[in-house]
């Protein structure tokens, strides 16, 4: 029976080149995984084993692994950091039980750092701190402490003091035990030594030693009330204390150093298993029924419990097909049958295994607690629940965004026909925020993702993992068409043929609905003139037509009908009749009510050097970007922008020619809002173009 007060199911997650991976590199180094450290900037890292993360140097698909560090089991799981594939870290937040935030010395808090905490703050995940890169120019320890607090509205708990900063950079002192760590062997950075601080420093040590301990000791009321008289708390007081915020989040303890250089790591590992919580400890998964709805059951971390595991991710490699599981509850043995809930079929489990990486050790038995890989598995996605056959239920989803980018692809060859559409149904089961659709008219297949980088990504994968070449056709916008002004109107449906005809009459109200609130429909008949079991036949109607508008054949979005009166007939009214008088209703009345093309907009931000500030505002002003603010830092500026998705292709080489390669950019969608007029008609013209082409 494993002890899981001695496991550690963490995720390091940050910026995009905040120094994760390298991080996460020298963990696996110190707790003995990996013998040679392997650098990103030199495409070698163990964790980013994708070809097209070692060229591009960054992290695509978040890797797991398991190592230990003073008998505790951790499992690791390192994510990407760009926002094309911030799903990657949402789905690996969704089942860990604590975090490292990873934030670059010299950028600070960057926007992707905001994102990816928002999502650590929606999943509710205990996390420390780790300011890295402090060897850096322009590297300030404190500058980035005061944005965790000013940016992330968080309450970062500083531990550790730098000694020394940019190249004189050497080690931290800690405040709870008022002792210097050194690392000046370059060739061993598992050798250290402890020694008293420097003397300049006594001051500030004991300045940020007394907040710790005040803001600490607000988790202990008796504790506090002996500081106050003047009596001070042992060391594993306090860091009883530390433990029970930081899984509260009430605060994040905040450590520094220079991953590159092996300096500082140690301490993030003691600080994971002092500080951030075991399996046990962390808010239950609720379970919820087949509806979607929680049942007030909850998922309990215990071996002896009915089976509950969550399928977090999908990956396929050179072994087949492996679903990456978090178990909640249970235990799961080499030859269970288990349930999935989401398709109501069991599968039976043949290999499991513990992954290193792209690397994997054979296991017979995995329980509560436990993060494994399973190999084969025939129908589970993202998000599906596993569970024992006798005692089903099925753990909280997950929720994906919609897509807002999407390209025609098309095979070369017939030959590659064939290859392409099994390369791409593995493709969107790993990766739930990449869909695939084939266009009814003109039978092209269409790839949908978050981003150009995203589909760029893909693509690649396509050519270079599945050896398949197709021709790409240019991006296209994922327009949306809405209404206006309110519309009453009639429409009767009649079909009197031989036997028995159609027939159905409704009187609506067609009106614009609040932003975001898609659609709704409501009746207000009385009398029974159109009879209530005929009014989901006219909800179906409309429903079914509003994923093509009149305008440009964009689905349609936020708006309301109200069926208020009607009639129908004894023997000819069915529900076929309602629906198809609802669908003929819908054409028929929204060229009236002001029909409006809506297009993405996407927050933007962008972080550029001072001197190229002007440019890069003009640039934005001319794509018909609204700027929202501009925020000066150490060496860069950072600007936030919104600005319309149609505007933004291309945008990453511009900025690097406008900003001699130093800019840097990430998006994320943020709302829809109407088009301007010459944009709108632009749309429409080559929406006619197509249909005429057809």
């Amino acid at each position: 029976m494993t002890d899981l007060a001695k496991y550690r199911n963490i995720g390091i997650f940050a910026h995009v080149d905040a120094g994760k991976t390298t991080t996460t590199e020298r963990i696996l180094k110190l707790t003995g995984k990996i013998h040679k450290t392997g650098e990103v900037h030199d495409g070698e890292s163990t964790m980013d084993f994708m070809e097209q993360e070692a060229e591009r140097g960054i992290t695509i698909q978040s890797a797991a692994t398991t190592a230990f560090w003073k008998d505790h089991r951790f499992n690791i799981i390192d994510t990407p950091g760009h926002v094309d594939f911030t799903i990657e870290v949402y789905r690996s937040l969704k089942v860990l039980d604590g975090g490292i935030g990873v934030f670059c010395g010299s950028g600070g808090v960057e926007p992707q750092s905001e994102t990816n905490w928002r999502y650590a703050n929606d999943s509710k995940v205990a996390r420390v701190i780790f300011v890295n890169k402090l060897d850096r120019m322009g590297a300030d320890f404190y500058r980035v402490v005061d944005q965790v607090k000013n940016v992330l509205d968080a309450v970062p708990l500083v531990m550790v003091l730098p000694i020394g900063i940019e190249e004189q950079f050497k080690g931290c002192v800690d405040l709870l035990t008022r002792q210097a760590w050194i690392w000046d062997n370059e060739k061993d950075p598992t050798s250290y030594r402890i020694e008293e601080p420097p003397a300049d420093m006594a001051d500030k040590i004991e300045e940020y030693r007394e907040q710790l301990i005040e803001t600490a000791l607000e988790q202990d009321d008796d504790l506090m009330e002996k500081y106050l008289e003047g009596e001070e708390p042992s060391v594993d007081e306090i860091k009883a204390c530390i433990r029970k915020g930081t899984i509260k989040l009430d605060f994040f303890p905040t450590y520094c150093g220079s991953a590159f250089k092996d300096k500082g790591v140690q301490m993030i590992l003691d600080a994971a298993v002092d500080y951030l919580p075991n399996p046990t400890e962390v808010i239950l998964q609720p379970e919820v029924d087949m509806e979607g709805n929680e049942t007030g059951k909850f998922a309990e971390i215990d071996p002896d419990k009915p089976l509950r595991a969550l399928a977090f991710k999908i990956m396929d490699d050179r072994f087949g097909a492996l679903t990456f599981v978090r178990i909640y509850s249970g235990r799961i043995n080499k030859g269970d049958t288990v349930l999935n809930t989401f398709t109501g079929k069991t599968e039976r489990i043949g290999r499991m295994v513990e992954m290193h990486a792209d690397e994997r050790n054979e296991l017979d038995n995995a329980q509560a607690g436990d993060i494994v890989a399973i190999v084969g598995m025939k129908n589970v996605q993202t998000g599906h629940t596993l569970c024992d056959p006798k005692s089903p239920a099925t753990l909280e989803p997950m929720v994906f965004p919609d897509p807002v980018i999407s390209i025609a692809v098309a095979p070369k060859d017939k030959a590659a026909a064939e290859k392409l559409s099994i390369a791409l149904g593995k493709m969107t089961k790993e990766d739930p925020s990449f869909r695939l659709e084939t266009d009814e008219d003109s039978g092209e297949t269409i790839l949908k993702g978050m981003g150009e980088l995203h589909l760029d990504i893909k693509i690649d994968i396509l050519r270079r993992t599945h050896g398949i070449d197709v021709v790409v056709g240019k991006p296209q916008v994922a327009y949306r068409e809405t209404i206006t002004q309110r519309v009453e109107d009639s429409y009767t449906h009649k079909k009197q043929t031989g036997g028995s005809g159609q027939f159905a009459k409704i009187d609506y109200v067609v009106e614009p609905g609040e932003p975001g609130s898609g659609f709704q429909f409501e009746s207000t008949v009385t009398g029974g003139n159109v009879p209530r079991e005929f009014w989901p036949a006219v909800q179906k109607g409309f429903e079914k037509s509003m994923h093509k508008g009149v305008l440009a054949g964009y689905p349609c979005l936020d708006f309301k009908v109200t069926l208020t009166d009607g009639s129908y007939h004894a023997v000819d009214s069915s529900a076929v009749a309602y629906e198809l008088a609802g669908a003929a209703g819908y054409r028929q009345s929204m060229p009236k009510a002001g029909a409006q093309m809506m297009e993405p907009i996407m927050k933007v931000d962008v972080i550029t050097p001072e001197d190229h500030v002007g440019d890069v505002i003009g640039d934005l002003n001319r794509r018909r970007g609204m700027i929202k603010s501009q925020d000066p830092g150490a060496t860069s500026v950072r600007i936030k922008a919104e600005v319309p998705l149609s505007e933004m292709f291309g945008y990453i080489g511009d900025l690097r020619t406008m900003t001699s390669g130093r800019g840097q950019f990430s998006m994320e969608f943020l709302h829809y809002m109407p088009c301007p007029k010459n944009v709108s008609d632009a749309v429409i013209k080559e929406a006619q173009d197509r249909a005429a082409q057809k």
